[in-house]
Parts: structure tokens; C-alpha cells; sequence
């Protein structure tokens, strides 16, 4: 009887589904890997180290037609080889993929593939809105896109992580420190006045930005996603929606996108 259950599961599964997208996206510390519908995700998980082993036992339990990976790394041939053989389509995120976004930046050539797909994803889930998108991760970044839907470029700042490491590193005294839940409002010793500072420096920074957009865009809604957007979500004061999946869901948008006009 579990067998029968299981089966008519899965076959209202590969009806409901029958051509799923592969959402690949490569970062610095760990790999990103999503399989998706026109408009809903139904797997999402991080990997350590993404192999094509893992590649695999995605094609064995998904119907997977299209696929897009995007990377900040170098990526083994193998793995994409792996990618074109088996899907019907597949992208690399390059500069040659087209985009449903304006991009007006003066050296696009150098613009982050992770700043665009958030920058895609947000202008999807918020169409015809002024957005400021804070990816929060190994540096932080602050991206506008105008209900235009034209990306008018960002700036870029060291990350959390980042900010400890430095202090280390390019002083003589001072204790790498990690990052704790619990932040006083003023250090106490040397530790906590590392935590302390670099914590609500970042906070500072972040509030400061969205007041700043918010003056010329009255109606600005923004998006936080990274690695540590729920670490800063609850610490800000102004009303944001964190998504760490946003590249994710961008990504799945360019492929979509580029399926469309082929």
C-alpha cells in the first residue's frame, strides 16, 4: 500500500511538472542549486562543494529540461559538459545572455553576475517599483533598479565576515572575532568592542542607505538577501523583505527570459 502511495505521488508530481529548470549559482564559499517552475521553486540547497555527483542525482529525481549556472569561481569543464549533454537547454551566465533588465552601468563587462540576478529577481517579484536590493555576504553590495526596470548600478562595501578578518589581519593586537546573536550596545573589552563596532557600523551603514533612497524614492521597497540577511534583518529599523533565495529566483528569470526569445 506504501508502494501504491508513493508511486501516485510521484506521478502527480511528473504531471504537475513534467519541465523543471536547474538553477545553478556559484559563490565564494558554497554553491547555490535550485529546481524550479516558470514561477515556483520546488528543491532549493547549498553545497560545500558542488560535484557532478550531485549533478546527477538531481537528473535522477527531476524531469530537468533547462539550465542556467552562473559563477564568481572557476568551474570544472566536466560539470558543464555534463550540463549541455543532458539538458535541452542550457545558459552560462555570461555577457552574451540576454537580460529583462536595462543594465546602465558604465563598465558592464565588470558588473557581478550575483548583482545582476538579484537585480532580476527583485524587479520579478516587484514589478514597476523603485527597489533597493543589500546582498549581505563576503562584501555587501547596494544595488537600485527603477520601476522603469533599469539597473542604475550600486556600491560595494566589505562584509561582515570580511570586516573581522581585516581588523586581524592589518593589526598587530587585535583577536579575530566571530560573529554572536548577542551584540551589546557598547564593548566591554576588546572582543566586544570588535563585535560591537563592526555589527552596528554595518547596521548604521544599512539604515543610512535606505533613508537615503527613501528621499528620493518615496514608495522604495527593498529587498536583503546573502548570507547573513536574516543575521541584519531583525537589527534594522526600516521595514525591508529578506530573501536569500532572491539570486535564485532572478536566475530562474533570465532563463526563462532567454527561453522565451529564443
Amino acid at each position: 500500500m506504501r508502494f501504491f502511495r508513493r508511486f501516485f505521488v510521484s506521478l502527480s508530481f511528473f504531471k504537475r511538472y513534467r519541465q523543471l529548470n536547474l538553477i545553478i549559482e556559484q559563490g565564494n564559499s558554497a554553491t547555490k542549486v535550485a529546481v524550479c517552475s516558470q514561477k515556483q521553486m520546488v528543491f532549493s540547497s547549498d553545497y560545500k562543494n558542488f560535484s557532478e555527483s550531485d549533478l546527477m542525482q538531481l537528473f535522477n529525481l527531476y524531469p530537468l529540461k533547462n539550465g542556467i549556472l552562473s559563477t564568481v569561481i572557476d568551474t570544472e569543464k566536466e560539470l558543464i559538459t555534463c550540463l549541455e549533454n543532458r539538458l535541452e537547454r542550457f545558459f552560462f551566465f555570461d555577457g552574451e545572455v540576454r537580460l529583462p533588465i536595462e543594465i546602465c552601468y558604465q563598465t558592464p563587462e565588470t558588473l557581478g553576475r550575483d548583482r545582476i540576478a538579484v537585480a532580476v529577481g527583485a524587479n520579478f517579484q516587484q514589478p514597476q517599483k523603485d527597489i533597493l536590493i543589500i546582498d549581505a555576504g563576503t562584501a555587501i553590495t547596494y544595488d537600485i533598479v527603477e520601476a522603469s526596470g533599469d539597473y542604475l548600478g550600486g556600491n560595494i562595501s566589505p562584509g561582515m565576515t570580511t570586516r573581522f578578518h581585516a581588523l586581524n589581519r592589518f593589526t598587530k593586537r587585535l583577536p579575530l572575532v566571530e560573529e554572536s546573536e548577542i551584540v551589546p550596545a557598547l564593548g566591554t573589552s576588546t572582543e566586544t568592542a570588535i563585535l560591537a563596532g563592526v555589527v552596528h557600523g554595518i547596521v548604521f551603514e544599512m539604515d543610512g542607505y535606505i533613508e537615503v533612497w527613501k528621499n528620493k524614492y518615496p514608495g522604495l521597497y527593498v529587498f536583503l538577501t546573502g548570507g547573513h540577511a536574516l543575521y541584519f534583518e531583525k537589527r534594522l529599523k526600516n521595514t525591508i523583505f529578506a530573501d536569500k533565495k532572491l539570486g535564485l529566483i532572478g536566475l530562474n528569470r533570465i532563463l526563462e527570459y532567454n527561453v522565451e526569445i529564443q
